[in-house]
C-alpha cells in the first residue's frame, strides 16, 4: 500500500469519514485510538509510520473471525503525532492507564514502590535543627514511598515493604545506624532499647563522633549498592589498624562488625557480585489468564518479588496481531507471529517502565523486540542489556521466578474457578440466565446502628465474579426514630435508586460489554439482597414498586434457626415461597460472603460515627475557642456530646476555661 493511495477496500463496510481518516494520515510516528459508535475507546496503539500501521487494520480480511467482530465496531479515528517512537511508547501507555481502553491488554497500575532512605527529615526540608545534636549530622535509615529528591541517598526501589524493612533490620545489626524519627532524636536524654541492644551507636547522646558514624553511613551505602568484597577489605584494614596502635577495644568493635557483615552474607543465598542491579520478568499464560512475576535484585541481593496479572489478555492480543508487518517495508521478510506469552510480556515492559525506570539488566522468561528495548535505552537514557535463555546465577533468578509465577497464576486460577461456581450455582438456584455471568451485578444492604444511635446504612456491590470494594457506599441515615430498620432501609433504597428513574428489566444484560457506572452513582443491579427477613423485604417491595422497579430479583437474607451461620433462607418480595440452599451450597457461600461484607461495611461506619459523636469531634471541633483541653474538659463534665447539647448557657459557663461569652457561642453552635 502505498502512501498516497487509500487502504484496499476492506471485507466489511465502514464509515467514509473513518477510512478518509486513515488516508490522510501522515507517514509520522505517533499514537493511534480507536472509538465505537457509542464513543467509547476501543483501542490504543502506537507506530513509528501511522498510515502504515492503521492501514493494517482496513486493509485485510477478517470475516468471521473474533479480530473481525472486534474491528467491526471501529467507527472513529484519532492520532496524535510525536517527534519519536520512544515518545509514543510513553504517550502509548500513559494512554492506556488512564483511559482503561477495552481491547489493550491492561496491567493495574501499580503503587509506588517503596524505597529505603538515608538522611534525616531536617536536611529533607531544609529546616534547621535546634538542640546540641542535629539529626541531619546523623542520617536516618528509614522506610520512604514517594518523590525521591537529592538531598538524601535513596536504595531501591523495594518489590514490598517487608523488603525494605529487612534491609533495615540488617544494616542495623551491621552498621549500628539511627532510625528513631528526627523530633525523637532531639529530645533524648538518655539512650534507647535500640543501644541496649546493640542496633544503635547512640548518637542522639553524643556516644558516637560524627566523623564515625559518617563513616558507617559510607559503610552502609557500599553495603547497599552490592561493594561488599571491598567493604569487608576496608574493615579488615580498619581492624589491623586499631591493633597496630593497641586500640584493641575499637578492634574488637570492627571484630564483630566483620563477622555480623559475613553472617548477612551468608544468609543472602542469591548473593551475586557480578549483576549489581537486574530485573528478572517471567510469564505464564494459561486458561485464559496470565501472570507476569517481577522479581527484584539491587546491590546484588535478591529483595523478593511481586506478581501481575493483566486484563483483556486474549482480546489485546488478537488486536494486536493485526499490526504484525503493517509496518514493514515493501518486500521485507515479516518476523514470525509472536506468542501470546512474548504479547504479554512486551506489554507489561512498556507499561511497567514507562513509570518506573529499568536497571541495565533485564532477564526474560519470553523473547521481546529488540525495537521494544531500544525505545526503553531511548526514553531511560542509559543502556539496558535484555537477556532471553540466562544461564549461571541468571538461570537460577530466571527459574524461581518462573515457579512464582506459576504457582500464583494457579492459585489465581483456582480462586476465579471457584467464585465462577458459586456465581452459577446461585443463578441456577434463583433462575437466573446463565449467560454473561461475568455481567451479573448484585447489590446488598444492610443497617447497623448502636441502640438507635448512629445509624449507618451500606451497600456493596458484586459484579464479575468478585466484590468491587471501589462502588461501594455508606449512608447516614438520619430523621427516622432510631432503632426504626424499616424506615432506615426505606431511606437508603430511595437515595439509592430514587434518581435512577424506573428500571424496565433487572435481568442479566444481553451479551456484550455492558456500560461501567460514573463513579459514585448506582445503577439498577440484576439481584438486589437484603440482610434481614420478611419485615424490610417487604418495605424493599413498597420502594421497589414506588420507584417502578421489578420485585423479582429482590432478595432478603433471613437467619435461620439459632441465628447459626448455613441456616440461612431466602426470602423472595414476588410471594415465592422461602427457600433453603443448605450449608454446602456454593450458593449459600456466595451469598454469606456479599451478606457479611454488607455487615462489615455498614458495621465499621457505624463505629467510626458513633465515636465521632460521642467525642464531640464531629461538632465541638468547628466552634471557635474550643481546643482540645476545653473540649475535652466539656466532655468530661457531660458525659458526652448529648450532655453537652442539652446543657445550659450558666452550665457550659460553669466549666474551667468557659467564659460566659464562650458558653452562648457553643450553646448556639449546637442549636
Amino acid at each position: 500500500m502505498s502512501e498516497a493511495d487509500p487502504a484496499p477496500a476492506p471485507a466489511a463496510p465502514f464509515p467514509d469519514a473513518l477510512l478518509h481518516a486513515v488516508a490522510a494520515l501522515p507517514g509520522l510516528p505517533g499514537v493511534y485510538r480507536f472509538f465505537d459508535a457509542a464513543g467509547q475507546l476501543l483501542y490504543v496503539g502506537k507506530a513509528r509510520h501511522l498510515k502504515k500501521r492503521v492501514g493494517s487494520y482496513f486493509s485485510r480480511r477478517h470475516d468471521g473471525t473474533r479480530i473481525g467482530h472486534m474491528v467491526g465496531q471501529i467507527e472513529r479515528l484519532e492520532s496524535t503525532v510525536v517527534r519519536s517512537e520512544a515518545e509514543a511508547l510513553l504517550l502509548e501507555n500513559n494512554l492506556i492507564k488512564s483511559s482503561q481502553p477495552r481491547y489493550n491488554i491492561l496491567f493495574r497500575d501499580d503503587k509506588s514502590y517503596p524505597y529505603l532512605r538515608l538522611g534525616s527529615s531536617a536536611a529533607r526540608s531544609g529546616t534547621p535543627a535546634a538542640g546540641p545534636a542535629q539529626p541531619q549530622a546523623f542520617p536516618r535509615l528509614s522506610y520512604y514511598r514517594g518523590a525521591v529528591d537529592a538531598r538524601s541517598q535513596y536504595f531501591g526501589p523495594y518489590p514490598n515493604g517487608w523488603a525494605v524493612k529487612q534491609s533495615i533490620e540488617l544494616l542495623q545489626k551491621v552498621f549500628r545506624l539511627r532510625t528513631c524519627e528526627d523530633t525523637v532524636f532531639q529530645h533524648r536524654s538518655r539512650p534507647c532499647l535500640l543501644y541496649q541492644i546493640k542496633r544503635c551507636s547512640g548518637p542522639c547522646v553524643g556516644l558516637v563522633s560524627t566523623a564515625d558514624y559518617a563513616r558507617d553511613v559510607q559503610d552502609a551505602s557500599a553495603f547497599l549498592r552490592g561493594q561488599t568484597q571491598d567493604l569487608q577489605a576496608a574493615l579488615e584494614r580498619r581492624m589491623l589498624d586499631f591493633a597496630e596502635q593497641l586500640a584493641f577495644e575499637q578492634a574488637a568493635e570492627v571484630r564483630n562488625q566483620i563477622g555480623s557483615l559475613a553472617q548477612v552474607l551468608q544468609q543472602q543465598a542469591m548473593e551475586n557480585v557480578r549483576d549489581q542491579e537486574a530485573d528478572i520478568l517471567a510469564v505464564q499464560v494459561q486458561g485464559g489468564r496470565a501472570c507476569v512475576n517481577l522479581a527484584m535484585v539491587r546491590g546484588g541481593r535478591h529483595l523478593g518479588d511481586r506478581p501481575f496479572f493483566p486484563a483483556q489478555v486474549a482480546d489485546g492480543a488478537l488486536l494486536a496481531s493485526v499490526e504484525d508487518g503493517g509496518e514493514e517495508e515493501d518486500g521485507a521478510a515479516h518476523d514470525p507471529p509472536m506468542s501470546l506469552e512474548t504479547r504479554v510480556l512486551e506489554a507489561f515492559i512498556a507499561q511497567h517502565y514507562s513509570v518506573h525506570s529499568p536497571p541495565p539488566l533485564l532477564v526474560l522468561g519470553a523473547p521481546v523486540s529488540a525495537h521494544l528495548i531500544d525505545l526503553l535505552i531511548q526514553a531511560s537514557s542509559h543502556k539496558i542489556h535484555a537477556v532471553w535463555q540466562p544461564r549461571e546465577q541468571r538461570r537460577a533468578w530466571l527459574e524461581m521466578a518462573q515457579q512464582n509465577a506459576d504457582l500464583q497464576l494457579a492459585r489465581l486460577l483456582s480462586e476465579e474457578g471457584s467464585q465462577q461456581a458459586r456465581t452459577r450455582a446461585l443463578a441456577q438456584a434463583l433462575d437466573l440466565p446463565e449467560e454473561g455471568l461475568e455481567r451479573l451485578r448484585i447489590e446488598c444492604f444492610d443497617v447497623s446502628h448502636s441502640a438507635g444511635e448512629a445509624t449507618m446504612a451500606s451497600c456493596v456491590v458484586f459484579e464479575g465474579h468478585k466484590m468491587q470494594s471501589a462502588q461501594y457506599r455508606r449512608y447516614r441515615i438520619e430523621g427516622i426514630t432510631p432503632g426504626d430498620d424499616y424506615a432506615a432501609m426505606r431511606q437508603v433504597l430511595l437515595r439509592r435508586y430514587g434518581k435512577l428513574g424506573p428500571a424496565q428489566d433487572l435481568g442479566v444484560a444481553e451479551p456484550g460489554p455492558s456500560p461501567s457506572p460514573e463513579p459514585g452513582r448506582a445503577r439498577w443491579p440484576d439481584l438486589v439482597l437484603i440482610d434481614g427477613g420478611a419485615g424490610q423485604v417487604g418495605v424493599a417491595r413498597q420502594v421497589f414498586e414506588q420507584l417502578g422497579a421489578e420485585v423479582g430479583r429482590l432478595v432478603g437474607v433471613e437467619k435461620g434457626i439459632g441465628r447459626k451461620v448455613g441456616l440461612e433462607e431466602l426470602v423472595f418480595a414476588d410471594g415465592r415461597d422461602k427457600i433453603s440452599l443448605g450449608a454446602d451450597s456454593a450458593a449459600l457461600m456466595l451469598v454469606a460472603q456479599i451478606r457479611d461484607e454488607a455487615h462489615r461495611f455498614a458495621l465499621t461506619g457505624m463505629r467510626a460515627q458513633r465515636a465521632r459523636t460521642r467525642t464531640g469531634s464531629s461538632q465541638l471541633e468547628d466552634i471557635p475557642g474550643v481546643g482540645p483541653k476545653r473540649r475535652a474538659r466539656l466532655l468530661q463534665r457531660f458525659g458526652g456530646l448529648r450532655g453537652v447539647v442539652a446543657a445550659s448557657v450558666a452550665d457550659l459557663a460553669s466549666v474551667e476555661g468557659i467564659s460566659t461569652e464562650l458558653a452562648q457561642q457553643i450553646y448556639r453552635a449546637l442549636r
